[in-house]
């Protein structure tokens, strides 16, 4: 049996009926990233009739290029945002104990190279005399931690140390000699985000009927009190009546104001984004160099920048441009140039070669608009403001403006109590301690997990060792993944033997993926690890052709797309081309 005869059908044709039925709903919600994801799951949860739509898949955009940490916001203590850090840090502890299948502590070191800069700069920084960056030095490092400690607790986490120049130097012997201490303290890192989102998405529709989310699916307007809707992917429209709709399309909440808007109206500008790109690099000295730890440090512009191991690949970044525009976004050559050199101010006898980048990728950070004339003084706090309804739009607009990952949740729990004050509906349950997707009893590293994996082994048919790998990946939904690939086989794929093609046409029938791209970049981390070659390419495509219905042209024109997609937005360049492989295919 093959892997898409295997799977159950895609439910999305029923959900595209479903909203086809449905003339009006209490809450629509515009925007699939973590931050609309978030607000569909708080009124799912209250029982609200709520409908999610995405123009893309979820988590597409500025959601799936983050700096993959899920952190306090350290930096942001400078700028005298003592409000968002303790919220940062609590969500941090709160995400590391509901979603710890994705979520995990990541030990930070911060090089130093003397004791004494920046005290001054950072002083006329908090009290908003100057914009300019400067170089920190151990003692503003120092208060800055111990700040730190303080609102994070409690935390599962360990408190900071310090470490002097001997010490520093025996643990990262690499390190620039010039550099005089360290410190080290406890953040979070996130594998696997854009996975996240999908399972709210489906915790969401599963606790509450009447929550309907649909990804590829345009808001295109409104016209007589309704919002237009298109399917991306059928062309097919729609019409829906809110009575409050919820604006999180981050970067574009502007363009969708406007959208939502009749020609009259001119609204008010929110956003003013910046650009943050990032390298994923396969160098084998740098990744033995970082071993479990983060380096977070400045560059010569005193930009905070990151490395630290993504799976078996290193991530490095990030940038921090405004920009205007927040579509067709690609790390470009001059911020390559830009990320590589700030490595060397740290690592200066550790060169990385153009050919060891193997993924990169960019996003817009939908930032409040400001006036500042440095990017990294606009906050990164989170607010709501209201366009209220008029005649012609008998809605009110709910924006989520702003908001980093770590506080999603604390987000869009804030919309949907405002959202819920303004129906005059009630709170019936707390997300604060829900967990999610496959957190859900999650086992305990040692014994919890052997067991976890032995049972499952045992039930499904499958081997320990790919249980293992099945629970690194889904979390405890490992479990009815594992039993499906036991009934239907687990055939590995030809171009990627860890993966197989029932694992695959799971996936796809499952977990609302249309595209390529949904697969490859988002509902696995196979892309961004740089593990992607044409013939995994070729295999996904021919079982999503194989659940889709896709003719043969029809199919190659989508892996057609996709590889120029890879090649443009993320410097993927696949070994063969398309019309060799084929070419092949129908000889033989």
């Amino acid at each position: 049996m093959t892997g898409s005869q295997a799977a159950k059908p895609d439910n999305r044709t029923s959900r595209l009926e479903a909203l086809a039925q449905r003339e009006q709903t209490t809450v629509l919600v515009v925007g699939g990233g973590i931050n609309g994801i978030s607000a569909f799951r708080e009124l799912a949860l209250q029982d609200i009739d709520v409908v999610l739509v995405e123009r893309g898949d979820w988590c597409e955009a500025a959601s799936g290029a983050l700096s993959r940490m899920i952190h306090g916001g350290l930096r942001y203590m400078e700028t005298g945002e003592f409000k968002l850090v303790k919220e940062s840090l609590l969500e941090r502890n709160r995400l590391l104990a509901n979603a710890p299948h994705f979520v995990s502590p990541l030990p930070t070191t911060v090089p130093l190279f003397d004791y004494t800069s920046g005290i001054t700069s950072a002083l006329q920084r908090f009290l908003g005399l100057t914009e300019k960056k400067a170089r920190r030095g151990g003692v503003i490092v120092k208060i800055g931690l111990t700040l730190y400690d303080i609102f994070a607790a409690p935390s599962p986490m360990p408190k900071h140390r310090f470490a002097a120049r001997a010490a520093t130097s025996r643990r990262w012997p690499d390190f620039n000699p010039a550099i005089a201490c360290s410190a080290t303290y406890y953040d979070g890192q996130i594998s696997q985000p854009e996975r996240l989102g999908v399972e709210m998405v489906h915790d969401a529709m599963e606790a509450n009927p009447k929550a309907l989310a649909l990804n590829h699916v345009r808001m295109t307007g409104v016209k007589d009190g309704r919002v237009l809707l298109t399917d991306v992917m059928t062309g097919r429209a729609f019409a829906l009546r809110p009575d409050v709709v919820v604006n999180a399309t981050g970067a574009w909440i502007d363009f969708s104001n406007e959208a939502l808007s009749p020609p009259t109206e001119t609204p008010k500008r929110m956003i003013g984004g910046t650009k943050g790109s990032h390298l994923i690099v396969d160098n084998c000295r740098l990744y033995d160099a970082l071993g479990d730890e983060m380096v977070y440090y400045e560059n010569q512009e005193g930009r905070v920048c990151i490395l630290f191991r993504y799976f078996d690949r290193v991530l490095i970044g990030s940038t921090d441009i405004p920009i205007t525009d927040p579509d067709g976004l690609r790390c470009e050559d001059d911020e390559v140039d830009y990320i590589l050199q700030s490595v060397q101010l740290i690592f200066p006898d550790l060169s990385i070669r153009r050919d060891e980048i193997v993924y990169t990728f960019a996003g817009t950070r939908p930032l409040p608009v400001s006036d500042a004339s440095v990017a990294g003084r606009i906050s990164r706090d989170h607010s709501i403001p209201v366009v209220p309804s008029t005649e012609k739009r008998p809605f009110p607009i709910y924006c989520m403006v702003g908001g980093k990952w770590t506080t999603f949740r604390a987000f869009g729990e804030q919309v949907a109590d405002k959202v819920l004050a303004a129906l005059k509906l009630p709170r019936s349950l707390s997300t604060t301690d829900l967990a999610i997707g496959g957190g859900k009893n999650y086992p305990a590293p040692g014994e919890a997990r052997a067991a976890w994996v032995a049972r499952c082994a045992r039930d499904s048919g499958l081997p320990a060792a790919r249980i293992e790998a099945l629970l690194g990946r889904y979390g405890t939904h490992a479990r009815t993944i594992a039993l499906e690939l036991g009934r239907s086989g687990d055939t590995p794929l030809a171009g990627l033997p860890d993966y197989s093609r029932q694992e695959f046409a799971t996936l796809a029938a499952t977990e609302d993926v249309e595209t390529l791209a949904d697969l490859l970049l988002r509902r696995t981390p196979i892309g961004i690890t740089g593990r992607l070659n044409i013939a995994v390419a070729e295999e996904a495509a021919d079982i999503l052709a194989g659940l889709k219905g896709w003719s043969v042209p029809e199919r190659d024109q989508r892996l057609d797309d996709f590889i120029t997609r890879l090649a443009r937005d993320h410097a993927v360049t696949l070994q063969r081309t398309v019309r060799d492989f084929q070419d092949q295919r129908r000889v033989s």
